[in-house]
């Protein structure tokens, strides 16, 4: 029997993604854990692996179909023996009834509609489209054998449209509402209903700031009305409108339209937004409304540290597995690691049931892609490794991230994050804090400077680093305890060695 492929979830929040290649054409003939094909997510471009043995018989979705639905169709995989005519079976299921009211799922719906049928053939929903009125030209689902006969199908028929009527009333007319992944869970978190919402969005799609909010402004909670008639819907649906009605609202920012007034014609060329770069947008529109930052700035000196850099380069191998080569980038991970054993109460994130203390260090890296964006690949439990294991774990995570290779795995959690832009010259800066974590550390570049010490004018490597935290998380006096923390460890390397 034919079998689907469905498109995978690749994360616990993978909600779409993007088929970006496919490996296989049709007729080629697969085994269990061959690449089949790339799946582009909000982060990352995997691999999907086939799971069993057999042949490609049709590709259901092109390569380039962006917002495919997790667990929709993309290909079908034939066994042994089976032809052309077990795929018409499988892409034509036999009809269902038409949803009742409060039956199905609007948003999985709506995300069937992202895909165009250009761009490749998609197993037919049967029936009408929900929130649709059956007409002379429009097949309705097929009649089902009834004891009362025709005319208890032309009453089965009336209920179903009028459960139409009332469904496309109460989602005010809309046949999709178009929202983020990241939108869509917030709203699910906080009760708000989607179709009362207005997106501020790329072509009116709901993103992460427009929950934010209508959490603020205490829109209605998704609860569907029980209207006795048509005539008390018909009442109502105006002051749906009304809410539904575009607004501008404070902190929402300029629309597109009056963006572009303020630029001539030809002026200017449009790149459209990538995932990644919709992602960042969201959660770091998301981080700077819902975490209050404050800021904490320390200079450091890195004199021991280059010294003890250079002596231990010296020592390693020139090839081999135990071979490695030591960055200033992986003191710093060490000592920020250590840094938060030191001081626990910081290594902790925010939920409102209560504070996450954190047993391990795990420690985020920000890595730049070229051509925009970034990841955050974590090291894992970085206050036991030694610096070699860092060093030689950090590249090859850093490698597979600008090659869009991390498995969600490598990149979500961590307690902390680190962003170094000293390569690019930056003497200091402030960095936003990456949703749930409560903290992130932005290294400056290192310096030659004159200092004072010993009541004599010396001249010492200095770097300047600036600890952005979530208030909710760590007070003034926590977060100066864990700068200095990490000054201790960053100014005596070899206390990160004990």
């Amino acid at each position: 029997m034919p079998t689907e492929i469905l498109m995978p979830a690749l994360s616990p929040t993978m909600e779409e993604g993007t088929l970006a290649k496919w490996h296989v054409k049709e007729g080629d003939r697969v085994s269990s854990g061959d690449v089949i094909a790339e799946i582009e997510t909000d982060k990352a471009t995997m691999e999907v692996e086939a799971v069993e043995e057999g042949t490609i018989g049709k590709l259901l979705i092109a390569e380039g179909t962006e917002h495919v639905p997790v667990n929709k169709p993309i290909a079908i995989l034939l066994d042994e023996g089976e032809g052309t005519s077990a795929i018409v079976k499988v892409s034509s299921p036999s009809p269902k009834p038409a949803p009742q009211w409060g039956e199905g799922d609007p948003d999985a719906d709506a995300a069937a509609h992202f895909t165009s049928p250009r761009l490749g053939e998609v197993a037919s929903r049967s029936g009408a489209g929900e929130g649709e009125v059956p007409t002379a030209h429009s097949p309705g689902p097929s009649p089902r054998p009834s004891r009362h006969g025709e005319e208890g199908d032309r009453q089965a028929s009336a209920e179903q449209v009028m459960h139409r009527i009332a469904e496309k009333i109460r989602r005010n007319g809309q046949e999709r509402v178009f929202a983020s992944p990241l939108a869509r869970r917030l709203a699910r978190e906080q009760g708000i209903d989607l179709a009362h919402l207005h997106g501020s969005g790329p072509r009116g799609r709901i993103v992460a700031v427009d929950i934010e909010q209508a959490a603020q402004e205490r829109l209605p909670a998704s609860e569907p009305e029980d209207w006795e008639d048509e005539e008390e819907a018909d009442a109502y649906a105006p002051q749906r409108n009304i809410v539904q009605a575009p607004q501008r609202r404070e902190g929402r920012g300029l629309s597109d339209e009056t963006v572009l007034a303020l630029y001539d014609p030809g002026s200017y060329e449009i790149v459209p937004h990538d995932t990644m770069r919709r992602f960042i947008a969201e959660r770091l529109t998301l981080a700077k409304q819902t975490i209050p930052h404050f800021y904490l700035s320390i200079d450091c000196t890195l004199d021991a540290v280059l010294a003890a850099r250079e002596r231990l380069n010296a020592m390693s191998p020139h090839d081999g597995p135990r071979a490695y080569k030591l960055s200033v980038n992986d003191f710093i991970i060490k000592a920020m690691a250590m840094a938060l054993q030191t001081v626990p109460y910081a290594n902790a994130t925010w939920t409102e049931r209560g504070l996450l203390l954190h047993r391990n260090s795990d420690v985020a890296v920000a890595v730049a892609l070229e051509g925009g964006g970034l990841f955050t690949p974590v090291i894992r439990n970085a206050e036991v490794k030694s610096l070699s294991e860092i060093s030689n774990e950090m590249r090859d995570l850093a490698a597979r991230a600008r090659t869009k290779r991390l498995a969600p795995h490598e990149y979500q959690g961590g307690s902390t994050t680190i962003s170094n832009l000293g390569m690019y010259g930056i003497a200091r800066f402030d960095a936003v804090i990456n949703p749930p974590q409560a903290s992130i550390l932005a290294v400056g570049k290192a310096e030659r400077k004159p200092v004072i010490k010993d009541d004599a004018v010396k001249i010492a490597t200095m770097m300047n680093v600036t600890l952005s935290v979530d208030h909710r998380v760590i007070d003034g006096a926590l977060g100066a305890q864990l700068l200095a923390a990490f000054k201790a460890y960053i100014e005596d390397p070899v206390t990160m060695l004990v």
